[in-house]
């Protein structure tokens, strides 16, 4: 009787992962993608022939029309899930910079979202470094009044560890100091121009945000040292409330429908270009992992639902109609996992916010190595923001995805600008990001337990510390606990 105890607590100390046995879908999937996959496909219609898909405009509509269209032809069950924001678009923007107030040249640059409606200022330029807390700490007498020069990423020769704000926190710091305008370099050669949102609410600031090329910048930043330069940031933008609508695809679970494993990408993109590594990438992947599934018959013990989210450039306002509307119908508790595809490109291995899903997912991964040894089955714990997972996560959701590849044809430099076309993608990169993370997507939905859950209150407080994520959340009004 002892010996038979002993056995079967040996028995029950054995990985949860051992149990999983998806050699061969895997093997199936891989040669769905490999062969029949229309994510390339797909995205070039859609890049060429809507072009942008700017939240809340015509193309933004067509956007959704067509991926709605998509998940149906595919055999789904698809569903438009309409949310009414206020939304962002530029009209006008001239930008000068000179000597004097008398005495100023035209600059090219692009307003950032969530600018004023109308703003004309004229002020001093004033270098704040990287845009941090402590740089205008330092110079706290010197920003009142004036637009402030800020660099977008963290300035080359910076400390080890110096932090990197989004643009949205820089300008919420500048705001706090009293700047009344804010400049930010771009950190990409050629003077190429970057839109974003300045925004950390998703709702108008106070203040105007122009984004300025490198060298444009770095001229500008180095006379500084010796000299007085004044600016004007005159422009006019839209803001209204606009109407959005995600699209969501479901495959109902057989024994274990009520938990969720949620696929999503934004399907928005900003108007400069027609978003094709920013989110095409990302978002024409969710829908052929889809479409894989359908054309595979798989099953799912759990219950998978792919999203194409709408409104994440103007603060991830898809995804958080998502998580509110869960939360007005009590269905929150669902949602199991939460992968997010953001310009994922080509992955390595797997990440997640919880590091708990190490073993689970590289046990996967050993078998994905079998089919393909350019899958390195890398795994990252990490915990940022700034994407569709972020509504998802501070609600204590497990999140995660593919990490580790790299973006196509040096594509990462036209982020969010004007160069952002479809010659830029890779298919067979495209390919890779469908075939293994449908593979994610289907273990995660039916390996007999998933071995994170929903963290509490006290637990995500914790969590969010010790991921470093407490100052920016702060900076952003998003920090719900009172210590």
């Amino acid at each position: 009787m002892k010996y038979l105890f002993s056995l079967l607590l040996l028995c029950s100390c054995i990985p949860v992962f051992a149990q999983d046995h998806f050699s061969s879908t895997f093997s199936a999937i891989n040669a769905e993608v490999q062969s029949h996959s229309k994510a390339y496909s797909n995205l070039k219609w859609a890049t060429e022939t809507i072009g942008h898909r700017l939240t809340g405009s015509a193309n933004g509509a067509k956007a959704e029309t067509y991926a709605y269209n998509l998940l149906k032809s595919y055999g789904y069950e698809v569903k438009y899930q309409p949310f009414e924001v206020e939304s962002w678009s530029r009209l006008s923007n001239e930008t000068t910079i000179g000597n004097s107030p008398g005495q100023l040249q035209k600059v090219s640059s692009v307003a950032l979202a969530h600018s004023p409606v109308k703003a004309d200022v004229k002020a001093e330029l004033v270098d704040m470094g990287n845009g941090l807390e402590a740089d205008y700490q330092q110079a706290a007498d010197k920003i009142k009044g004036k637009i402030a020069l800020v660099y977008l990423g963290v300035l080359p020769g910076s400390p080890a560890g110096t932090a990197s704000l989004h643009r949205s926190e820089k300008t919420a710091i500048a705001t706090k100091y009293g700047a009344v305008g804010i400049i930010m370099i771009n950190t990409v050669k050629n003077n190429v121009l970057l839109t974003g949102t300045a925004s950390v609410t998703g709702k108008l600031i106070p203040i105007p945000a122009v984004c300025i090329g490198l060298e444009d910048g770095m001229k500008v930043k180095e006379s500084l040292k010796t000299q007085a330069r004044f600016a004007r940031l005159n422009m006019t933008n839209f803001s209204g409330m606009i109407k959005a609508r995600n699209v969501v695809a479901s495959l109902k679970g057989s024994s274990l429908p009520a938990e969720k494993i949620v696929v999503g990408g934004h399907l928005d993109s900003w108007d400069l270009a027609t978003g094709a590594i920013d989110n095409g990438i990302g978002s024409f992947a969710v829908i052929d992992m889809a479409r894989t599934f359908k054309a595979l018959q798989l099953k799912t013990k759990r219950t998978v639902e792919f999203v194409l989210f709408m409104g994440e450039e103007e603060g991830l306002l898809g995804s958080k109609a998502y998580v509110a509307d869960a939360l007005k119908t009590n269905t929150l508790s669902h949602v199991r996992f939460m992968l997010n595809y953001d310009m994922v490109n080509d992955p390595k291995g797997f990440l997640s916010s919880r590091k708990e899903m190490k073993d689970l997912f590289t046990s996967w991964g050993s078998d994905i190595i079998k089919l393909d040894t350019g899958f390195r089955n890398s795994f990252l714990a990490e915990a940022g923001l700034h994407s569709d997972h972020e509504p998802f996560m501070l609600m204590g959701i497990p999140v995660g995805g593919g990490f580790g590849g790299e973006l196509p044809n040096q594509s990462g430099q036209f982020y969010h600008s004007n160069g952002d076309v479809f010659s830029l993608v890779d298919e067979q990169g495209l390919k890779n990001t469908v075939r293994y993370s449908a593979m994610l997507a289907y273990a995660l939905a039916n390996t007999p337990v998933i071995p994170v859950a929903r963290q509490s209150d006290e637990a995500l407080k914790a969590f969010l510390k010790e991921n470093n994520l407490e100052l920016p959340l702060k900076i952003a009004g998003e920090w719900k606990w009172k210590d």
